[in-house]
């Protein structure tokens, strides 16, 4: 198992991953275009331009079977310290329960201490109660109350 920054030949393999899941469905998010937009190509290229994000897969002989980005922001408050935001973490369904998703986030804690970051912060669905679990399982604690504004 390999964990490094997707290439953009990895861009459909992430994009299935994303889309494997009920609650993406629901939102809309349930299929993956046969040829990927502009739009999501253009995302891509600006993620990996930008050195503080990154999108990792997970590679398991060839095969993309878990990501996540992370995205680390400077700040002023608590004196300067560094934070890593993870988001859009997905294990394959069939890799699910197998000590993948553990792993994957070893590594990426391991990521923020190496980038200097003090904080690290996800938000996740409320109606995704074993997301929760897991990540408590880890340490992380339901500390503040997330918003969001679609535009």
């Amino acid at each position: 198992m390999e964990f490094r920054i997707a290439a953009r030949s990895d861009v459909p393999a992430v994009l299935a991953l994303l889309a494997d899941d009920e609650i993406s469905r629901l939102r809309g998010y349930g299929t993956v275009p046969e040829d990927v937009d502009a739009a999501t190509w253009a995302a891509f290229e600006e993620i990996d331009a930008d050195p503080n994000n990154e999108l990792l897969v997970a590679d398991d002989n060839g095969e993309i079977v878990a990501t996540c980005q992370l995205t680390f922001i400077p700040g002023l408050s608590r004196n300067g310290a560094r934070r890593m935001t993870i988001e859009a973490v997905r294990v394959r369904a069939d890799r699910r329960g197998d000590g993948l998703g553990r792993t994957l986030m070893t590594f990426v804690l391991d990521r923020a201490r190496e980038r200097g970051c003090h904080i690290v912060q996800l938000t996740t669905d409320k109606r995704r109660v074993d997301a929760h679990r897991f990540y408590a399982r880890l340490g992380f604690e339901a500390s503040h109350e997330g918003m969001k504004l679609i535009l």
